[in-house]
């Protein structure tokens, strides 16, 4: 089984190239399932299935032809479904405070319970082996990043925090009840998120084995969409995920020749060069701009076609190294660099802002670095088993 994961900023066409590849994928046979992980879903109108604007068709899998079904997580289902203690003790404690019952269980849905109810999703699926492929659409960058960091972050939670928490409860509970202006959850409130736990239990092994699932990053050939291309590749790395694609949409085609698009074809080309080298050895896909919106099944299927040569199946493993990683050993901050073919002498260090480049001849290379290592400058490095490793210290 396969799990591609489409991100990137807001507004740059993740669901229509999530879609198109999706078709793709089914016309080859595979069994796949598109489905939207952001909040603002609009995946069925991308196949424009002819829905209301508040539908509620594609909470479960939806099918649009042969091996190809989407799902829109319904998080107003999936509270009754998965967070009824959760939802309603929030619910109660918010109406103590004097919001009315709508409001309070409106403001019950808490940050994360989508993402979460996503992934479970994407578990019980794979358990049942319903697909072969999973394409999941997902929300702006920063959103991306905590569903892909949620796993763990639970997962620390319910070994360490989760058992004193739930056992302390039980023992003060009968007391606290009494003196207390709202009530302590009950233990079917925790029995609900131990429910819920088990429930995830081995999603982040799948989301940090490459060889089934990848990350697709899809871009805009615009400077500031560039950057948040750049720290999303940096942070996904960091979480340990695998990026194998980037995709570059709306490009301008060679053929629009109209003066009024002359500094933003400049503009574009200057963007492409940069991310040739910045994303290298990962080669940018480029989707042209079309002359019309990219809605419903046939122009999706147009737009596959733009986007894969014929024949070509995107859910392949064409990626299992991770270009770079970060580390701390014994308290030293590191970056190991994946670097064949080079000598100790051909390698050149230095830091630009919050950027480690890398030069080897004539070519270079800018490393994003996280928050935690972006005040750091190299030391020192080594060039071990095709690896360089670059030790960060703090600037004297």
């Amino acid at each position: 089984m396969r799990i591609l994961l489409f991100c990137g900023k807001g507004g740059v066409g993740k669901t229509s190239l999530a879609a198109a590849t999706g078709v793709r994928l089914a016309e080859l046979g595979k069994r796949t399932l598109v489905m939207s992980v952001d909040p603002a879903h609009s995946l069925a109108d991308s196949f424009d299935i002819g829905a209301g604007l508040f539908h509620g068709q594609t909470a479960d899998p939806y099918r649009i032809s042969e091996n190809l079904d989407i799902q829109e997580v319904n998080i107003q289902r999936e509270i009754k479904k998965h967070w009824t203690e959760i939802s309603t003790y929030i619910t109660s404690i918010l109406r103590t405070t004097g919001i009315s019952g709508v409001e309070a269980e409106e403001l019950a849905i808490l940050p994360g319970m989508e993402e979460l109810s996503a992934m479970m999703y994407v578990n019980q699926y794979r358990r049942e082996g319903r697909y072969d492929v999973m394409i999941l659409d997902c929300a702006p960058t920063a959103e991306s990043l905590r569903f892909v960091s949620m796993p763990t972050t639970l997962d620390w939670y319910m070994k360490h925090v989760f058992p004193f928490q739930r056992t302390v409860m039980k023992a003060v509970r009968p007391l606290a009840n009494r003196i207390s202006p709202v009530e302590l959850p009950p233990d079917t409130y925790f029995g609900n998120m131990l429910d819920l736990f088990k429930k995830l239990e081995g999603i982040d092994v799948l989301l940090e084995d490459p060889r089934i699932t990848s990350v697709r990053l899809v871009t805009n050939a615009e400077r500031m969409v560039l950057r948040e291309t750049q720290r999303a590749y940096v942070y996904f790395s960091l979480h340990g995920l695998t990026v194998d694609g980037i995709l570059v949409n709306r490009v301008l085609p060679e053929q629009i020749s109209d003066p009024f698009f002359q500094e933003w074809r400049v503009s574009q080309q200057q963007i492409l060069q940069e991310m040739d080298a910045y994303f290298a050895p990962l080669q940018p896909r480029r989707v042209p701009l079309f002359t019309h919106e990219v809605s419903g099944l046939e122009r999706l299927r147009e737009l596959s076609k733009v986007l894969y040569a014929e024949g070509e199946d995107p859910s392949l493993v064409t990626r299992t190294e991770r270009p770079y990683r970060f580390e701390k050993i014994d308290g030293r901050y590191e970056v190991h660099l994946t670097m064949p073919f080079a000598a100790k002498g051909e390698i050149g260090l230095f830091k630009k802002a919050d950027e480690l480049v890398v030069e080897v001849g004539t070519l270079r290379r800018h490393i994003g670095l996280p928050t935690s290592m972006a005040a750091l400058s190299p030391a020192r490095a080594r060039l071990t088993d095709r690896t360089l490793i670059i030790e960060m210290k703090e600037t004297p």
